[in-house]
């Protein structure tokens, strides 16, 4: 299939690594000129780098690295700024951001719960009301963000990522109605166990919990999987990438799950 979105110019969030990255290569495989937006400057550069030796010929494509903060209205705007600057107007927005810390619903303390909107809420805002303006103009545009199945079925030890995440599913709700007459989509993706370093991550926290290996929590999850196995960050790329096509104009505030039927509720 032809995505049509070759030439375009995505702002890829927090995209050095994890989700993040698998989104920016499938953007990029298709043309698309894309921003390497994060903290690690010399990953960046790397990822750059890689991507023009993987799609060196590739009609469309380009790639620029950006060191930023995401977490601050600075970082925003600079990472926007240097974006338009160096590849044009920015046509798809993928909104991405760091996992917060486990921990237990009933022992958050208040400035956990506002480290939710902090991290989940606040950027993502800051971000889409830098673009929005431009895309609604050119009346074209794409909207993805990068979510959790916690989304639909709050994870347990994850009260800060459930909390934040719900959240910004309702904003991003609210908005696609308010921006699809302008040709402006608005989805989420929400990925279940995809073998990135974060999943790694939580699996060894909650091996420490419990007593027990990393490994053995991973055979354990696999089993609650209808696939029986974590899904690759590639899959995930795929599906986000065809979020931000031409031929998926017609779908606008869903949340697409990505996770081997992880979640079992329709």
């Amino acid at each position: 299939m032809d995505l049509g979105i070759a030439g375009k110019t995505a702002l890829v969030a927090a995209s050095t690594g994890g989700l993040g990255l698998a989104v920016a290569r499938a953007l990029a495989a298709e043309g698309v000129r894309v921003a390497i937006v994060g903290r690690r400057r010399d990953r960046a550069k790397e990822i750059v780098a890689e991507l023009q030796e993987s799609h060196a010929g590739t009609a469309g494509f380009d790639a620029v690295a950006i060191e930023a903060d995401l977490a601050t209205p600075e970082g925003i705007g600079s990472a926007v700024e240097q974006t338009v600057a160096d590849l044009g107007p920015i046509d798809i927005l993928v909104l991405n951001g760091p996992g917060p810390k486990p921990g237990a619903a009933a022992a958050l303390s208040s400035e956990e719960i506002a480290s939710a909107f902090d991290l989940l809420v606040k950027p993502q805002h800051a971000l889409i009301s830098h673009i929005l303006p431009g895309m609604r103009e050119r009346r074209w545009g794409r909207i993805v963000a990068i979510g959790s199945s916690g989304v639909v079925a709050p994870l347990p030890n994850l009260a800060v990522s459930n909390t934040g995440r719900a959240a910004l599913a309702g904003y991003l709700k609210t908005l696609a109605a308010e921006v699809a007459l302008d040709g402006v989509t608005v989805n989420m993706v929400l990925p279940g166990r995809i073998a990135t370093d974060r999943v790694a991550e939580l699996d060894q926290a909650a091996a420490k919990r419990r007593g027990t290996t990393a490994h053995e929590i991973e055979l354990e999850s696999r089993k609650s999987i209808p696939a029986r196995r974590y899904g690759e960050p590639a899959e995930f790329g795929a599906a986000a990438a065809f979020l931000c096509s031409a031929p998926a104009s017609y779908i606008t505030g869903v949340a697409l799950r990505c996770d081997g039927g992880l979640i079992r509720s329709l």
